[in-house]
């Protein structure tokens, strides 16, 4: 996982020294918005019209922020207006690669559908040539002015809700109006503790820091059990029935990697998934809701986190197990 300073690529890992041992994620730096009609985003940024076929994904299967882009692209039913590029799982000394020819057909790239790119930081440096950051996933990236338009997936998955609604007919809505401050409230502590939190675990070098983090990471996963005990979803309307939202879209991300990725290489072992009864049910409920299975890649997402992160996992072997069923 390496960067881009000045538009140069380096291969340098998270600097956890600079604080003390804990993992801190950077911000994204592409914020800008499409919306219905071209008019400025919620936040003032620039806004880009909703078109059929103008915009493009790059995304990771292995990469939860990612994944998030996926789903809704699936649940808005937008397959045939957003094109999609897939990186390879192994993110090595060059970052995320669009290998085409990689030895294991499962997990060879796409390629990159625009510019038959190498690598993804190409794509960076394409929309802006002195770049300084992280290379991340997702990117979508505008075809008519040939710039990224966001690389923030908690914003495009906003974009993918509503802006594209008229193109498609679909108006199914997850975030909506009557329960968004509830929504922000439970993707907060959810984001920080649990989505971040396999993060800030795993990638700790030093000890009091791991275990404040897991600490914290399963008393938000006894929350979530306990909310979902009383409730079939995190958030509930004014006649307390949980209702499906974008909160229970970014934390399914994070909870179907758990058990085959999380406890073992991010040493988030208290407790699996599979012990709390309410979110198993919950993590299949939404794994069977129609169009998300198949965004759903369990090989490229262990290929990514055993043998991408060579510093946790020096051997790069990938485990065979846990057996997983989201179905029964």
């Amino acid at each position: 996982m390496g960067l881009l300073v000045n538009g140069k690529w380096h291969d340098q890992w998270y600097d956890t020294e600079a604080s003390d041992g804990a993992f801190k994620r950077e911000d994204a730096q592409m914020r800008n918005w499409v919306t219905a009609n071209g008019e400025a985003g919620p936040t003032g940024t620039e806004g880009f019209a909703a078109e059929s076929g103008r915009y493009h994904l790059y995304v990771s299967l292995a990469c939860p922020w990612a994944h998030r882009t996926l789903i809704f692209r699936k649940l808005k039913q937008l397959d045939q207006h957003i094109s999609v590029s897939v990186v390879s799982p192994d993110m090595l000394s060059n970052g995320w690669e669009f290998d085409t020819h990689h030895e294991q057909l499962k997990f060879r790239s796409s390629g990159d559908a625009l510019f038959d790119s190498r690598f993804m930081h190409e794509i960076y440096t394409r929309n802006k040539s002195d770049y300084s950051g992280r290379v991340t996933v997702p990117v979508l990236w505008d075809k008519q002015r040939n710039c990224i338009v966001s690389n923030e997936s908690s914003e495009i998955i906003r974009m993918f809700n509503s802006a594209f609604n008229e193109l498609t007919g679909n108006t199914d809505d997850y975030y909506p109006q009557a329960m968004r401050q509830k929504i922000d409230e439970v993707n907060e502590w959810v984001y920080h503790d649990i989505n971040n939190g396999v993060y800030k675990s795993g990638f700790a070098t030093q000890a009091d820091k791991y275990e404040a983090a897991v600490t914290t990471l399963f008393k938000a996963l006894d929350k979530v059990e306990g909310i979902l005990q009383q409730q079939d979803y995190l958030v509930a309307d004014e006649h307390g029935k949980g209702v499906l939202t974008e909160a229970d879209w970014r934390l399914f991300t994070t909870l179907v990697r758990f058990d085959a990725v999380y406890v073992g290489h991010f040493k988030c072992n208290l407790k699996r998934i599979a012990d709390y009864p309410a979110m198993s049910a919950y993590v299949k409920r939404l794994y069977q809701h129609a169009g998300v299975a198949e965004t759903v890649n369990i090989d490229h997402i262990k290929r990514h986190y055993y043998y991408s992160h060579d510093m946790i996992n020096p051997t790069r072997i990938v485990p065979v197990g846990p057996e997983l069923d989201f179905l029964d």
